[in-house]
């Protein structure tokens, strides 16, 4: 029940197969009209000006920070509970990552990370992810931004279909990053990424670098990466997922709702990780283990047929690959918390109500 990419196979086969047939029969596999459309319709969908298709999520949050002027010696604010991803972006441009704590809802604690910024002003970067699809608070956002004169580039990885005070995600900051990875409310067929900016130089300067630097066939400025969304899958996403989007965003709120009305027996046991405010995307729905095992609960869940994951158990300054690297500003007490005590329950718009129904018994087994 994790992720039914079967059940999707057949909602969207004939869209699917219908531009695969168009790719094959225009003979253009890469950076094609595929891709400028696809480019377009989502940059229309998501509310801004424009929109870079690369390689992936990671690709376009590390594009989106070298053309912000990120690189050795500088340092980007960001959280310590999120993929690892976020984290790569930052060391692959050769700055170094600062971590504050999120807050209750295991988003960035965006008072938290005002207080770092106006301590140490020589943090000119911030990174806030939007996680598990919860929207952080836009206002609050552009204050920081404001008030503190750092450049937002903003982590909508897990985010495409939420809203706060009117707003998308991935529009207050300089530009965003989004991932089309399978298991995303947009995924593609495959590995994809899009840099979402209102900046025309700033998208301008993103396709070149996307593609090994070149301003024109052979003619490279500056040093690129290979980092090119494929024809192939623009067209899948355009054509079969793009127009389905809005739908699958709110079956996955559905399904979110029911998960809280049914849960309620187990509140003081079982937490869920709600947004703070606005409309979350929902990409995961994501409880906290109260005074329990976490472990326990999920080997429960699966023994009663429920596939449940865990986002994410190791922080980023944990990792090994990272040791001695970035700089903790905190002891990261919320993140910790959440990080072992969190089990994500399956979501995704395929779940029927009858699905949900069984992980909410499960989960109220288990939680015994």
């Amino acid at each position: 029940m994790a992720n039914d990419f079967s059940a999707q196979w057949r909602e969207i086969r004939e869209d699917a197969l219908a531009a695969v047939e168009r790719v094959g029969r225009s003979g253009w596999l890469i950076l094609g009209q595929e891709v400028e459309a696809f480019e377009r319709e989502l940059a229309d969908w998501w509310g801004v000006a424009h929109a870079v298709g690369v390689a992936s999520g990671m690709d376009a949050l590390e594009i989106a920070l070298r053309c912000a002027g990120a690189g050795p010696g500088e340092r980007v604010l960001t959280t310590p509970l999120t993929a690892f991803a976020t984290t790569l972006a930052i060391l692959r441009v050769g700055a170094q990552p600062v971590w504050c704590d999120v807050d209750s809802s295991g988003s960035l604690d965006l008072e938290r990370a005002a207080a770092v910024l106006r301590a140490d002003p020589g943090i000119r970067f911030l990174m806030p992810v939007h996680l598990y699809g919860h929207p952080l608070d836009p206002a609050a956002l552009a204050e920081i931004q404001r008030a503190c004169g750092v450049t937002v580039i903003e982590d909508c990885a897990q985010s495409a279909g939420a809203r706060r005070e009117g707003l998308p995600t991935g529009t207050v900051g300089l530009a965003a990053g989004l991932s089309l990875y399978p298991t995303k409310n947009l995924g593609a067929m495959g590995d994809g990424g899009v840099l979402l900016t209102a900046d025309a130089d700033l998208a301008q300067r993103a396709r070149r670098l996307r593609n090994y630097g070149q301003g024109a066939r052979y003619e490279h400025l500056e040093e690129g990466l290979n980092s090119r969304l494929d024809e192939l899958h623009a067209a899948i996403l355009r054509s079969a997922m793009l127009p389905r989007l809005d739908a699958w965003v709110t079956r996955r709120r559905e399904i979110a709702e029911l998960y809280v009305h049914g849960l309620r027996p187990l509140a003081g046991r079982l937490e869920p990780l709600l947004a703070t405010g606005g409309t979350s995307a929902n990409h995961l729905f994501a409880v906290e283990v109260v005074g329990g095992d976490p472990q326990r609960f999920r080997a429960g869940l699966e023994a009663r047929g429920i596939a449940a994951g865990r986002h994410y158990p190791l922080l980023c300054p944990e990792q090994p690959a990272i040791s001695g690297r970035g700089q903790v500003c905190d002891p990261l007490e919320n993140a910790r918390r959440i990080a072992r005590r969190e089990v994500s329950l399956p979501i995704h718009p395929q779940l029927s109500d009858a699905d949900a129904e069984r992980v909410i018994a499960a989960c109220l087994e288990a939680a015994q």
